[in-house]
C-alpha cells in the first residue's frame, strides 16, 4: 500500500469514526471544491452534481453573485442579536424581497436555520393563532426529522423509532378529496407539501388543492404549504404553489433560499405572525436565525432568480428530463 493510499484510508476513517454517519454506506466524495454543476474530489475526478446537494444548489455551486454578497456582509458585522430586535440590512432586504415575490397575504417573514425549523415555528405559530391542538398532514409526507416536523411527516418508517410523538396529529391522503372530512373546527393547521418529494415527486390536483384550501377556509384551520424541497424556482415559478393559483396562510421555505447557506424562512400575514410577540413574549425565538450572512445569501440567491433566465428554463429541462426518465424500466409508481 502507498502512502498516497494510506493517507487516503486514514482519512476516511477519521471521518467515520468522528463524524456522525446517517446511514451505512455514505458516498464518501473527498471534497475538493465545488462550482457551478459541478463537483471536484482531491484527486481531480469531475463530477456532475445531480443530486444539488439535496434540493439546495438551484443556482448551482458557489454562484458568484451569492460569493460577492457574503464577502460583503463579512466586512460588516457577524452576529449581533437574536432574530426581530435589532434592523440589520441584510435581514430587512431580505424580507422586503421576499414581499415582493409572494401574495400580500404573505408579507411578514421570520427567518431560522433551517427547513425543519420553519415547519416546527409554522406550527407552533398555527396552534398560538387559532386556540386549537389538532394538527393534520399527508399519509407519505415528509417535513423534516426534528421531533414536530416528524410527528408530522406521514411515514411510520421513519417515525417508529422515535415514538410516542407529538399527539394529536391525523393524516389525510394526498389528492383524496374525500379525506378531507377529518378536517374540522379542532383542527390547528393542515400542513402539506404542494408536491410530495419523499412519496415520489407526486403533484397534487388542482381540485385537491382547491378543495383544500377551501375546507381550511371553511373551519378556520390554516393552511400550511411546505415549499422547503420545492420552493424557489425548482418547478418553472417561483413558488410551487404558483401553478395552482391558491395560497397558504403560512408558507415554509428552506433549502435553495440560501443559495448554499444555511437558513429558512416561515412566512404568514402581519396579524397572524404578531401573535407570536404576546402571551408569551418570544413566542418564538432563535439565537442564530436571519444570520445576516446568510439573509445576504438568500437576498443574492433571490435576486439571481428574478433576473436571470433559471426558472423559465426549469420546465424546458425538466420536460426532457421527465422524457429521459419515462424510458426507463426502473422509474415506476
Amino acid at each position: 500500500m502507498t502512502q498516497e493510499i494510506k493517507m487516503k484510508q486514514n482519512r476516511i476513517n477519521t471521518f467515520l469514526k468522528l463524524q456522525a454517519q446517517t446511514n451505512e454506506n455514505p458516498y464518501l466524495i473527498d471534497v475538493e471544491k465545488a462550482e457551478g454543476i459541478y463537483i471536484w474530489d482531491k484527486s481531480g475526478k469531475k463530477y456532475m452534481d445531480m443530486i444539488a446537494g439535496v434540493a439546495v444548489n438551484n443556482i448551482g455551486h458557489s454562484h458568484p453573485a451569492v460569493i460577492k454578497a457574503i464577502k460583503e456582509q463579512l466586512d460588516k458585522h457577524l452576529h449581533v442579536m437574536v432574530y426581530g430586535e435589532y434592523i440589520q440590512d441584510s435581514e430587512l432586504a431580505l424580507a422586503e424581497n421576499l414581499a415582493s415575490i409572494l401574495p400580500k397575504s404573505l408579507s411578514c417573514s421570520y427567518i431560522v436555520n433551517s427547513g425543519t425549523e420553519a415547519n416546527e415555528a409554522a406550527i407552533k405559530l398555527a396552534k398560538r393563532f387559532t386556540g386549537r391542538q389538532e394538527l393534520i398532514s399527508c399519509k407519505n409526507s415528509y417535513h423534516g426529522s426534528t421531533h414536530g416536523s416528524l410527528s408530522v411527516t406521514g411515514n411510520d418508517e421513519k417515525q417508529s423509532s422515535f415514538k410516542p410523538l407529538l399527539p394529536n396529529v391525523q393524516f389525510i391522503e394526498f389528492n383524496n378529496i374525500k379525506t378531507l372530512t377529518l378536517i374540522t373546527k379542532k383542527t390547528a393547521c393542515v400542513i402539506i407539501e404542494t408536491i410530495q418529494g419523499d412519496a415520489g415527486l407526486i403533484k397534487p390536483t388542482h381540485e385537491f388543492i382547491t378543495a383544500l384550501r377551501e375546507k381550511c377556509t371553511q373551519t378556520g384551520a390554516l393552511l400550511i404549504f411546505d415549499e422547503v424541497q420545492v420552493g424557489m424556482g425548482r418547478t418553472g415559478k417561483m413558488f410551487a404553489f404558483e401553478h395552482y393559483h391558491v395560497v397558504p396562510d403560512i408558507l415554509t421555505l428552506g433549502k435553495a433560499l440560501g443559495g448554499g447557506m444555511s437558513i429558512g424562512a416561515f412566512i404568514s400575514s402581519y396579524d397572524i405572525m404578531h401573535t407570536l410577540t404576546h402571551h408569551p413574549m418570544l413566542g418564538h425565538i432563535t439565537t442564530f436565525g436571519g444570520h445576516p450572512v446568510n439573509c445576504a445569501a438568500a437576498n443574492a440567491c433571490i435576486n439571481v432568480l428574478k433576473q436571470e433566465n433559471w426558472i423559465a428554463e426549469a420546465n424546458q429541462k425538466g420536460q426532457l428530463l421527465e422524457d429521459l426518465l419515462s424510458k426507463s424500466t426502473q422509474v415506476k409508481e
